[in-house]
């Protein structure tokens, strides 16, 4: 599983025009699932997202973590995070989970933050999604969990 934070201070998705996810100060998270995947490492994933310490403490360091701050989380279903362009200039997507697999996982990854105590707006599994965000930093991470 593999996750690209960026730490923000709004994001907001819209699906055909309509809002369907958004958070305030905290986190957007891309989310790709790979065919290997289960439950348990869409939990830990959750898990580690949830206590990065990437948000600053009174003193300008990254000390502390979305649930430190009461921030939130505008979690999106990314399959495109499972890219491989090293075979030409069209990229392929056979790393990537099937969307039955990958659908599921989504959903269990955001049910885990949501259980960790933090507001999860989603956008909409297999849509064409419009992102609107601000970088708070800019901070951006990609997470590999296997």
């Amino acid at each position: 599983m593999r996750a690209t934070l960026q730490r923000v201070t709004r994001a907001t998705c819209t699906v055909e025009g309509v809002l369907t996810g958004q958070t305030g100060p905290g986190l957007l998270v891309l989310l790709g699932v790979a065919p290997g995947d289960t439950d348990t490492t869409a939990r830990a994933l959750a898990a580690k997202i949830a206590k990065l310490r990437i948000f600053g403490d009174d003193q300008g360091r990254m000390n502390r973590s979305v649930q430190d701050i009461g921030g939130g989380v505008l979690s999106v279903s990314q399959f495109t995070l499972y890219a491989d362009t090293r075979g030409g200039n069209r990229p392929s997507f056979t790393a990537a989970a099937p969307p039955d697999h990958a659908r599921a996982l989504y959903h269990t990854f955001n049910a885990a933050l949501r259980d960790l105590g933090l507001p999860v707006g989603e956008g909409v599994f297999g849509a064409h999604m419009v992102i609107d965000l601000t970088n708070d930093g800019p901070v951006t991470l990609t997470l590999d969990v296997d």
